[in-house]
């Protein structure tokens, strides 16, 4: 019998072998995830008619004489080559660019499939399943923490249905500011107003704010600093010029009523009240709501005439703004006023909430008390609205504390730390809210620069109860939750598999594949890490069939199985003319 009708069979196999693979490439040139696979052929064992036979002598060697016996399929390859990307319309399609499959389970994690399709949706129970039902494994939201822990096992991803958020309330307040310590400032306000006794009845210095400015940080209404220097004095007469007091600014702080010295807004009124009275026993002076200081006379007794001129160590800032209560004022309850006094401010707001989700506003302000060669002291008044409280105190919705800068504009100190607020409005009370504002000596929250004051960031940890209203997922496969409150955070994390053998694998159906004893065990973790590629959302990866290559190849199997197919007939030809030597 010819062994070449048997070798042109075995070609008629193998090459029909070649034509199913091809056909199933082509079959699935749009499948999402499809990775080909190629026909690779070997020969079959020859038959030996002479062995080969060294060198001997004067005679040379031979050479082995072999017949084949035809060929055979020695593997079918599935090449992993990366398809290509492409946009859907669809947040919770996911691609992987790289290495790695999705890791699916068609039994709740009890054994694993692995993919490349990543067409994933959530089914009526919230399961993020693929086209089969298998369920999508990676890693939940820990409720507690809030965290993602990637070195658990893995699990089942679920996402209920009407998935809510409770409030978070406010645990923390970050600022970052620049409060101006130049001599020129944009923010100002008017100086705290003072009556007669030296009081102020608003409500920030009820609740303890200093009444007390240091003229050395007062500013004129166009912003510039009044620039005062120990010893700066201007003279003052209330009687007309016949009888000049000198009242001098002194960093020692304000003296007696009768000394002369002065060092704040209240010394000043003290000592301008003591001398007019010396005229007019019933005058007063007090600092009004305009920031200017007011001499007011009474209805009966003398006259007051008040003149004023430049001192020894004169301050033309502070005498020029003090000269408009120069003339004469009349005992019939007259008076005149200073220029304004202004002091550096600055403010901001920010909402919070408390642990029902209802936010409060807290208004941070600062207002600028001194300053010298070691830096800045600043007033801080925190503010809620009522019936919110942060204080013991009447009024509870208010809390005075100061911060202090060094030379250099950094952070020295700030007092409090932390406020205790209660809404009053059945929400938790006495929530503790701490205030960071900067590491001390350091840049990195609260600054004193000669610039103009202005926040440049403030942010807070709480939240109101919303409801889930999205899903993204970013290159890490992490679903990001969205929610009404306009919060987001991660609720899960899909996991991703690599093997050290990809072509190990064994096809499933269904675009899956289960790992075999050559393809090594999976090795799990997230996306991007390892030799795991990184994932892109609202994107399929393509069929990475091309369809010009397996056209080709059509034709190369076709001419293979028809020279094979030749080969039999030829052969069968042969045979038929030995049958017909007998004839």
């Amino acid at each position: 019998m010819m062994k070449s009708l048997w070798a042109g069979v075995s070609g008629l196999q193998a090459n029909q072998v070649a034509m199913n693979v091809e056909g199933n490439n082509i079959a699935n040139v749009n499948t999402a995830g499809f990775k080909y696979s190629r026909v690779n052929f070997a020969d079959l064992l020859n038959q030996t008619s002479k062995i080969a036979t060294a060198p001997q002598g004067e005679l040379g060697g031979k050479n082995p004489m072999q017949v084949g016996l035809g060929s055979q399929v020695s593997s079918i390859t599935k090449i992993f080559k990366q398809g290509s990307i492409q946009s859907t319309d669809k947040n919770t399609d996911l691609a992987i660019s790289g290495d790695g499959f999705f890791v699916v389970s068609p039994d709740g994690g009890k054994t694993y499939d692995f993919t490349r399709n990543g067409d994933f949706v959530f089914d009526a129970n919230g399961n993020f399943v693929d086209s089969n039902g298998y369920i999508v494994q990676g890693w939940s939201r820990d409720p507690l923490t809030g965290q993602i822990d990637t070195s658990a096992p893995i699990k089942n991803i679920t996402i209920p249905a009407g998935l809510t958020t409770p409030a978070n309330p406010t645990s923390k307040v970050t600022l970052k500011a620049n409060l101006n310590s130049g001599p020129s400032i944009k923010n100002k306000s008017l100086i705290y107003s003072l009556d007669s006794n030296g009081n102020n009845t608003s409500d920030q210095v009820k609740a303890g704010a200093t009444d007390k400015l240091d003229f050395g940080s007062l500013f004129n209404e166009t912003g510039n600093s009044l620039t005062m220097k120990d010893g700066d004095n201007f003279k003052i007469s209330f009687d007309g010029g016949s009888t000049y007091h000198t009242l001098t600014y002194s960093t020692d702080g304000d003296g007696t009523s009768d000394d002369g010295k002065f060092q704040t807004t209240e010394g000043l009124r003290e000592e301008l009240q003591n001398l007019a009275q010396q005229v007019n026993s019933n005058a007063t002076v007090i600092v009004n709501d305009q920031g200017k200081f007011e001499v007011k006379n009474s209805t009966s007794g003398s006259d007051l005439n008040i003149k004023t001129e430049a001192g020894s160590q004169n301050n033309q800032n502070l005498l020029d703004m003090m000269t408009p209560l120069d003339g004469i004022i009349p005992a019939d309850g007259s008076s005149k006023i200073s220029q304004s006094f202004y002091s550096a401010t600055h403010a901001s707001s920010i909402d919070i909430f408390d642990s029902l989700g209802t936010k409060h506003t807290l208004r941070t302000s600062f207002r600028k008390l001194t300053q010298d060669s070691s830096g800045s002291t600043w007033q801080m008044i925190l503010s809620v609205p009522e019936p919110g409280e942060i204080n013991t105190t009447t009024p509870k919705n208010y809390l005075v504390g100061t911060i202090k800068f060094n030379s250099d504009g950094s952070l020295a100190t700030y007092a409090p730390s932390s406020i205790s607020f209660t809404g009053n409005n059945g929400s938790k009370p006495k929530q503790t809210v701490q205030l960071k504002l900067g590491t001390a000596n350091q840049f990195n929250g609260m600054t004193s620069y000669d610039a103009t004051s202005n926040t440049s960031g403030i942010s807070q940890d709480g939240f109101p109860g919303g409801d889930l209203d999205g899903i993204r997922v970013d290159e890490t496969g992490t679903l990001i939750g969205s929610f009404t409150n306009g919060r987001s955070f991660g609720l899960a994390q899909v996991s991703m598999a690599s093997f050290a053998n990809d072509v190990g694998l064994e096809s499933n159906g269904g675009g899956t594949y289960i790992q075999t004893s050559n393809s090594g065990d999976p090795i799990i973790g997230q996306a991007g890490t390892g030799k795991r590629g990184s994932i892109q959302a609202s994107s399929l990866e393509m069929s990475n069939v091309d369809l010009s290559r397996s056209l080709t190849q059509l034709i190369v199997i076709q001419r293979g199985y028809q020279a094979n197919a030749k080969t039999i007939t030829t052969s069968d030809q042969m045979l038929n003319t030995l049958l017909q030597l007998k004839q």
